[in-house]
């Protein structure tokens, strides 16, 4: 759509001087003279917070939501296949009165001028439309606005915003004399698509209180008692003139002061009036746990915010590892969902990575109501692929980062495919179905003697990401090329072949099926030359079965018998995963497909340094980027989290039934019940909530399953099979 179908013949105007850094107020009149229905649709770029009447009517929002806003920062060679802008809508009835109004908007800063790829400079564009029974009135954005300086005198988007003690708020008010103002330019327009969407945008989701760690004579440590998003509100009371400033960080030391490792230069000032006055930042929000405040002001509460994502499942059992893993999960995923996109971290780079994005898709639609937002995020990641060659950014909406040709690129098949699996709507394998193709053609072009060995020209050509130094522990390693030992091409293939074979599922699906015969013909000269490449046929293993090498194979049908023997034997005698983002999950996913459940679990719960029990016991309240506590980069970020979906599959065993989607028809097939007294867990699906509990009395198993009505299930354990029925089914097995 263009920009009339929202705005009319309004305009964009800003200021009439501008820079990237540049924060304004916008503001109007319009004139209510009879009852009506009254909308606005109403844009400031970057971020904007709009006020009627001196009324927030988007508070605690991130608006508008992330894209590729317009053809200004394309990866460099290429050309992206589409440009969008995400217009919100508000019904603002009930913020007009009769007679004369006020609209201001306060804009700037966001993803839009990210020093990263500042796409334009700050500008802001509104329509109010007024419908009453005998006409539709339209107040839009002209050159008759004013406009006048914020009091943001300073900002980076995830680093740090400034604040300045003039004309606090004042600015937004029906009263403010706004007559030595600058009258608004009009300003460049975007060469872009309009659309809605009904994505979920970040909200005020809870508060915190705060106990004090840490107290000096210029500052006052505090811990909010989790890792957390959003930021502290403050009442101000320090003489005018004098700053307050805030410093975040993930992590404290043990005498209570911030741990400077984990601070990333995460701050947010504010110059006081004078008078007292609750304070906080308006256009970011920080990733963090402690806080330390300096200057003359109290500490209200801790706002949490992300996106208004809701969660659809609960799961509690006997074993307070697995608790911790489900909880934390729920958590770091909650605090990387932001502005209409997963991310790999609340902080550092807030990126919407493909690779951590793809891997914890089918973990998170198992445990959140997250569709709306994963549609929206699947939309970015299409907008990005380039025309010309066919490639898949790393980041959606796209910003120059990091990753490689198969597990970052290949979301570009996971993720429509998984939104298929839960929700059970064809339509989106077909929308994407020629992207897909394309990207198989991109890889194809980036391959030898049928491995894929590269990707873009420049950029990283990962494989898996974040494994542990496992073979050389005694060395000091710390960069990531040299901790990972699995070959890139022999991961990146893995993720072509795993494409290739749900391209043959989709092309049935969707009535493609002339399709087939040539997938399958890459699927086994791939095969082929993976086997040919890393298979030693002396031992049976794929690259010594480091860090879930034959996990890799296995999962592709290759390898023989001892392949998987190996590897089984290697993680009994080790104990611990060994893995990286994407082996992590693959590992655990075999063993608890091929019947080693005990050994699955032993992983999941393992206390040694590469585990989820290590972080637990260490106190972390959210996943980390690395095993490894001690490194200093992000302590909240979710892409170990994809194995929470093997929870509801296997501990819990609620699968769905062969062939079928959309949880229509269910096997309910427990693993491991003797390693728990109790368990039980629900998913909430398009039917209603199913649901698995029971109880273990020294063999005797007490069962209560739930099952939606219109939904066919059964219960198998070894060798018993129940017939389910719909509603409440109790009975008991003997193991």
């Amino acid at each position: 759509m263009t920009q009339s179908t929202f705005f009319r013949n309004a305009k964009w105007v800003g200021a009439p001087e501008r820079t990237a850094e540049t924060f304004s107020v916008l503001r109007g009149e319009f004139v209510i003279e009879e009852k009506a229905e009254i909308k606005i649709n109403v844009l400031g770029l970057g971020f904007f917070k709009c006020y009627i009447n001196g009324r927030c009517i988007n508070p605690d929002t991130f608006l508008p939501l992330s894209s590729d806003f317009e053809g200004t920062c394309d990866p460099v060679d290429e050309v992206v296949s589409k440009h969008r802008v995400y217009v919100p809508e508000f019904d603002i009835t009930n913020f007009v009165e009769m007679g004369k109004n006020t609209i201001a908007i306060h804009y700037g800063g966001g993803w839009y001028t990210f020093h990263g790829r500042v796409f334009g400079l700050p500008k802001a564009i509104y329509c109010i439309t007024a419908k009453s029974e005998n006409e539709t009135k339209y107040f839009v954005s002209d050159e008759n606005c004013r406009i006048g300086k914020s009091y943001i005198t300073g900002y980076d988007f995830v680093r740090y915003e400034h604040h300045s003690a003039e004309d606090y708020e004042a600015c937004f008010s029906k009263e403010f004399d706004d007559s030595l103002w600058e009258m608004a330019v009009a300003t460049e327009g975007l060469e872009t698509e309009y659309c809605s969407t009904d994505c979920p945008a970040d909200k005020l989701i809870e508060t915190l209180s705060v106990r004090k760690i840490k107290e000096n004579s210029a500052s006052i440590v505090y811990d909010c008692g989790e890792n957390t998003t959003g930021y502290p509100v403050l009442k101000v009371k320090a003489p005018k003139g004098e700053k307050i400033r805030v410093e975040f960080a993930e992590e404290s030391l043990s005498d209570g002061s911030l741990d400077p490792e984990h601070v990333y230069e995460q701050e947010y000032t504010f110059v006081s009036t004078g008078e007292e006055v609750l304070v906080q930042p308006e256009f970011t929000w920080f990733g963090f746990r402690f806080f330390e405040v300096f200057g003359d002001a109290e500490v209200e509460c801790v706002k949490v915010i992300h996106s208004d994502v809701p969660v659809s499942s609960t799961f509690e059992c006997d074993n307070e590892t697995l608790n911790w893993i489900y909880k934390t999960f729920i958590h770091t995923m909650l605090c990387n969902m932001h502005t209409g996109h997963p991310s790999d971290c609340p902080h550092l780079e807030r990126r919407g990575y493909t690779g951590d994005g793809q891997v914890t898709c089918n973990a998170v639609l198992t445990t959140l109501d997250a569709r709306k937002l994963y549609e929206k995020w699947m939309q970015d990641i299409a907008d990005g692929q380039d025309v010309l060659s066919g490639h898949i950014q790393y980041t959606a909406p796209y910003i120059r980062s990091g990753g490689g040709p198969g597990g970052w690129g290949c979301a570009i098949v996971e993720v429509p495919y998984q939104l298929y699996k839960h929700y059970g709507e064809k339509e989106i394998l077909a929308k994407y179905y020629d992207n897909m193709r394309r990207y198989i053609d991109y890889l194809e072009s980036h391959s030898d003697y049928g491995l894929v060995t590269s990707d873009k020209k420049g950029e990283w050509c990962l494989g898996d990401w974040c494994g542990p130094n496992i073979l050389y522990p005694d060395r000091d390693i710390t960069s990531h090329n040299q901790q990972v030992f699995l070959p890139a091409p022999m991961v990146n293939t893995y993720f072509m072949v795993k494409s290739l074979k749900t391209m043959c599922e989709i092309a049935t699906i969707i009535g493609k099926e002339e399709d087939i015969p040539e997938y399958e013909e890459k699927i086994n000269y791939r095969k082929g030359a993976i086997t040919a490449a890393y298979f030693n046929a002396f031992d049976d293993n794929f690259v010594m079965n480091v860090q879930g090498a034959n996990s890799f194979a296995v999962d592709l049908g290759l390898g023989n018998e001892k392949t998987y023997e190996n590897l089984v034997k290697y993680y009994k005698k080790l104990g611990c995963y060994d893995t990286g983002i994407f082996a992590t999950d693959i590992v655990t996913r075999v063993l608890f497909r091929n019947g080693d459940s005990d050994l699955a679990v032993d992983l999941l719960t393992n206390d040694g340094p590469q585990g989820y029990e290590h972080w637990r016991k260490n106190g972390a309240t959210s996943f980390h980027e690395y095993w490894d506590s001690n490194r200093s980069r992000s302590h909240s970020h979710p892409m170990f989290g994809s194995t929470v979906a093997y929870i509801f599959e296997y501990l819990l065993g609620i699968k769905q039934a062969q062939g079928t989607v959309g949880y229509t028809s269910l096997v309910i097939e427990p693993v491991a019940i003797n390693r728990f007294k109790k368990m039980k867990g629900s998913i909430k699906t398009l039917k209603g909530d199913v649901s698995v509990s029971y109880k273990n009395d020294s063999g005797v198993v007490n069962f209560e399953i739930v099952i939606p009505e219109g939904v066919k299930a059964e219960f198998r354990y070894s060798e018993k099979t129940i017939s389910l029925s719909q509603g409440t089914n109790n009975f008991e097995v003997v193991l």
